[in-house]
Formats: structure tokens, sequence, C-alpha cells
């Protein structure tokens, strides 16, 4: 099996390929260059691995929830490519590869994946390991930091940019050991393939046509009353 994954959903850019059981990747930070930057990073990969685009059987799409701009620009590109080539895609959200990562780098049985989302706020979601798989305990959500639910103990990973951006928020929401705390991970095309290999297995790839992305909430920053009020606080 043949599969490609694209991610566009935060400051990283990543492309994929599964070839027969083994990861070829290419990964990097783009800030908002993802629309110049992800055909070359594509086509080069396709390139050092010496297969087509044709010979793919199927894409692993990130949808998000991430940067707004980004989540469009991926879910735009894999439509289009998945179109052009007549493939089935699959949807994987960046929270789940996030906590994918953690399960392939450490061997983590329990993650709590948080992504920035501005606005004083994070999205969130737990996972827990399943046969190597980063399965969601519940549904991805937006929300303060000091709101969420979160573990009273055991061992947790902690990965995303709302760890970083919101470290003592959401430590203060938790008597787990996070184990290890990683403000700086990021979500990668290469820990969605595994997802959606499994998806694609069960035969739960969907149309082009089908794929959307995954926002959680439509705002996309403050208004100036609000900008207001944020600074005034201690």
């Amino acid at each position: 099996m043949k599969l490609l994954a694209i991610d566009t959903a935060t400051e990283a850019c990543s492309v994929a390929l599964w070839l027969d059981g083994a990861i070829h990747e290419r990964f990097e930070l783009t800030g908002r260059e993802h629309s110049r930057l992800l055909p070359a990073m594509l086509h080069g990969l396709m390139a050092d691995c010496g297969i087509a685009l044709s010979e793919i059987d199927g894409i692993a799409s990130g949808v998000g929830p991430g940067s707004f701009a980004g989540v469009r620009i991926g879910v735009g590109f894999v439509k289009g490519l998945a179109l052009g080539l007549d493939r089935p895609v699959v949807p994987v959200s960046s929270l789940a590869m996030l906590a994918q990562g953690a399960v392939r780098l450490h061997g983590a049985d329990q993650v709590l994946a948080a992504i920035d989302a501005r606005m004083n706020e994070v999205y969130f979601c737990r996972y827990a390991a399943v046969d190597g798989l980063a399965v969601a305990q519940g549904e991805a959500v937006v929300s303060p930091p000091d709101a969420l639910e979160l573990p009273a103990e055991g061992m947790v990973a902690a990965v995303g940019s709302g760890w970083k951006t919101h470290l003592e928020a959401l430590r203060g929401r938790t008597g787990a050991a996070l184990s290890p705390l990683d403000g700086e991970a990021l979500p990668r095309a290469r820990d969605a393939l595994p997802l959606a290999r499994q998806a694609f297995a069960a035969g739960q790839g969907i149309g082009a046509g089908e794929l959307l992305p995954v926002y959680l909430r439509n705002r996309v920053a403050l208004t100036k009353v609000e900008q207001e009020a944020a600074r005034k606080q201690p």
C-alpha cells in the first residue's frame, strides 16, 4: 500500500509517504509560506522515493484544528489532488497527529494534546494509546485552558503549543504527572499515516468532495473591546 499524508494546520508544513511499510517525510517550519512550499515539498518527496502520484492508493489530510489559513490551504490542496487522481481520502485531526507523535516517540499511554487557539483558548483533546494508535477519549474542544477537565492523577504526556502558551493554567487543572511535557511539539504528516492506514483498511476512506476542515469555532480574532479588556487584566 502507498499512502500520502499532508498537513499544514500549524506553522509546520509536512508531507509523508507510507511505502509498503517504510515512512518517508519532509517537514519544515514555514510560517505563512505553506502555499508556496507545499507543491515543491510534495514533488521533491515523490522524486526522492522514485514513484509517481498516480501510484498513490489514498491520501490522509490534516483537517485541523489550527491556523484557519493553514487548514484551508492543506484541505484545498488535498481536495484538488484527490479529485485529479480519483483517490479516496481520510481526514486526520491535527490533535490526533500530536498524540500519535507522543505514542511514537515516548511510548505514551495517555496524551493530553493542546494547540494554542489564540484568544486565550486552546484546542484540546485527550487520547489513549490502543494497539499503538492514539484514540480520542471524547470530542475535541476549543476552551479557555482554566475551564478544561483534566485527569487528577497518573502519568500523561502533555504535547502541543497550548502547553507552551498556557502552561500554568493547564498545569493547574491536573494533578497528573506530565511526562513528557513538550510545548514545542507540532503535528507531523508522518503521524497521520498509521491512523489513516487503519481507516483505509476499515473502508473509511471518503471522496474528495466530502473532505471538510475542522475549525471548532467560527471567530478568528478578538473584537477591539475584547482586546482592550484583555490588556487591562492583571
